[in-house]
């Protein structure tokens, strides 16, 4: 949730806006509507901070610990956190689709987008080691990769075949390509943990997201995943550096934006 909302304009918390009939927010575009969720965490701990401090505490605070505490439950990693950010007011609908990574996405497209925002290549790879955890929800973010992949290939050849195959038990055929659902895991052997496993699926064609298995094909990054994926305390180190720096992006402070007393509404 919060790199998505990084992406487009900083850490303000501006993802948790509810749809107005005058303007509807980004949750409904396609790019978020069915892989965010979560909100209801989000709502209970404004909740809280509100009865005890009131106007205290942002909500884009409350997702950069929210993510710190995620990190520490699921990895073991440890790191600090400032406060001190504000909420945004505005949420797009369209933003989305011309401002995030598709599953698409080169190692060029990527790394220009990561340095919009002022991550290097090296950041972009560290953080990229977030896809240990998580699904994908549509065959379509995939499929393509399995029956379609171009005019030579009708599979994609850096797939590991046996894992091809595990994916198309999943999403049998073109016509599954759609909006199908599925609970398919980015990281198919330890999906509730996060560490470097994610780079050694790499290294064994195992990538899932054709953006994800880039990094491992591009002479750009290579280097990069085999030293994550063969040193897990290397990446530890710079995840967090990674993570850390995206956390301050564009924030907003001092008299910028608000406080919310919701997060998904802005203060009347």
């Amino acid at each position: 949730m919060g790199l998505q909302r990084i992406l487009l304009q900083g850490c303000d918390a501006s993802i948790l806006l509810d749809s107005t009939l005058a303007n509807p927010s980004e949750k409904e575009n396609l790019a978020n509507g069915q892989s965010l969720r979560g909100f209801e965490v989000i709502d209970e701990a404004k909740a809280e901070l509100e009865f005890n401090c009131p106007g205290t505490v942002s909500c884009a605070d409350i997702l950069a610990f929210a993510a710190r505490d995620s990190v520490l439950e699921l990895g073991g990693i440890n790191y600090q956190v400032p406060a001190g950010r504000r909420d945004g007011k505005v949420s797009i609908k369209d933003e989305p689709t011309q401002n995030l990574p598709s599953p698409n996405s080169t190692v060029e497209q990527l790394q220009q987008m990561f340095a919009t925002k002022g991550l290097n290549l090296q950041e972009m790879v560290a953080l990229s080691g977030a896809h240990s955890i998580g699904r994908v929800t549509r065959c379509s973010v995939f499929s393509h990769r399995l029956h379609t992949f171009n005019a030579t290939h009708v599979q994609d050849p850096s797939m590991d075949l046996k894992f091809a195959g595990e994916m198309k038990n999943n999403c049998p055929s073109t016509t599954s390509g759609g909006e199908d659902e599925v609970k398919v895991p980015l990281d198919g052997f330890t999906p509730s943990r996060l560490d470097n496993r994610y780079y050694r699926n790499l290294e064994n064609g195992r990538g899932l997201l054709s953006s994800d298995q880039a990094l491992m094909d591009s002479p750009l990054t290579a280097k990069m995943v085999r030293r994550f994926a063969k040193y897990g305390r290397v990446w530890m180190p710079e995840f967090v550096n990674a993570m850390t720096r995206m956390g301050s992006i564009e924030v907003l402070t001092g008299s910028q934006g608000e406080i919310r007393r919701n997060c998904r509404f802005v203060n009347l």
